[in-house]
């Protein structure tokens, strides 16, 4: 921030989403965000990094030579194994009744050129590939071929516009596009084809509950099919 290296901390929990501190300055900065909410830095906001949620054996096929980070061995004892159907049974803090979804519906977030979109998992997960536009732009949300890690891409090849369906006769998961007919994975790139050795450009996204996304992105919309 502002050149500076800041060291962060967990500092406490608000509506269940962590808050964090930075060891510089003493500002408080709210997760989900990335913003200053209190202290000298506030109104400042951290550049998010572009991020996966994947399975460890979808992470395995794709990468050679990669790291894990291991456990801390006096610590083994308190790490929670079971962490999401725990805190599932907990009640939320605030909630928006009137909206089509459930509070904790899980939902795929992200934010495009100043809108923010939410993807319930369930249709994703059905529909995958969705084609969606979020202000002008083209976007391809992909459920992967485990059926639990996600990407959202640019819907564009070239500058140019495109759709994308997945090729039923396939035993691999592959995608077809509908402007150069050629082959995507699951990365984004093409691997045979007119486009072979091109990739789609890649949107943040993350999942969270529906309630957490909604709180912090009051004017976000729903996919509907």
């Amino acid at each position: 921030m502002n050149g500076k290296t800041l060291h962060f901390y967990l500092a406490g929990i608000n509506n269940q989403n962590f808050l964090m501190r930075d060891r510089e300055t003493g500002t408080w900065w709210q997760q989900i965000t990335g913003k200053a909410i209190y202290g000298p830095l506030r109104g400042a906001s951290l550049e998010l990094v572009l991020s996966d949620e994947l399975t460890y054996g979808e992470w395995k096929s794709e990468t050679t030579g990669g790291l894990v980070l291991a456990q801390v061995p006096k610590y083994v004892k308190e790490y929670d194994s079971n962490w999401e159907p725990e805190v599932a049974k907990y009640p939320v803090v605030i909630s928006f009744p009137g909206t089509e979804l459930k509070s904790r519906d899980v939902v795929v977030g992200l934010e495009s050129e100043g809108s923010d979109r939410a993807y319930p998992w369930d249709a994703l997960v059905k529909q995958s590939p969705v084609l969606d536009r979020v202000h002008g732009t083209p976007l391809l949300v992909a459920v992967g071929p485990d059926g639990k890690s996600f990407r959202v891409f640019v819907s564009r090849i070239g500058g140019h516009d495109a759709e994308f369906f997945l090729k039923s006769e396939s035993k691999d998961w592959i995608l077809l596009d509908t402007e150069t007919a050629s082959e995507w994975n699951f990365q984004g790139c093409a691997t045979s084809g007119p486009a072979q050795g091109k990739c789609l450009d890649r949107i943040p996204a993350l999942k969270d509950y529906w309630f957490d996304w909604r709180n912090y992105h009051p004017s976000t919309t729903i996919y509907k099919h």
